[in-house]
């Protein structure tokens, strides 16, 4: 899987979570630039990547998140291991 189909993916992801559905991410976005973004979704986000992708988060890598992007080549780490 490419980080072009982990984003779109998460997108989609965040859509559903967000109930946002016109919802455009970059890998610049941050929890704060999206509007309900808060912490009870953040774990809705971090469980629901988690299924989706077939993957588990450390709560230490998880620390280290600062954007979209750097979740998505989290994502692919785990994904091409």
């Amino acid at each position: 899987m490419t980080s072009d189909q982990i984003l779109t993916d998460l997108t989609d992801l965040l859509r559903d979570v967000l109930d946002i559905p016109d919802l455009v991410l970059s890998r610049d976005t941050t929890a704060a630039d999206v509007k309900g973004w808060d912490s009870v979704n953040h774990i809705n986000i971090v469980v629901g990547a988690e299924m989706r992708f077939g993957v588990k988060f450390r709560t230490a890598e998880l620390d280290e998140i600062h954007n979209v992007g750097e979740l998505v080549e989290l994502i692919a780490r785990k994904l091409n291991k």
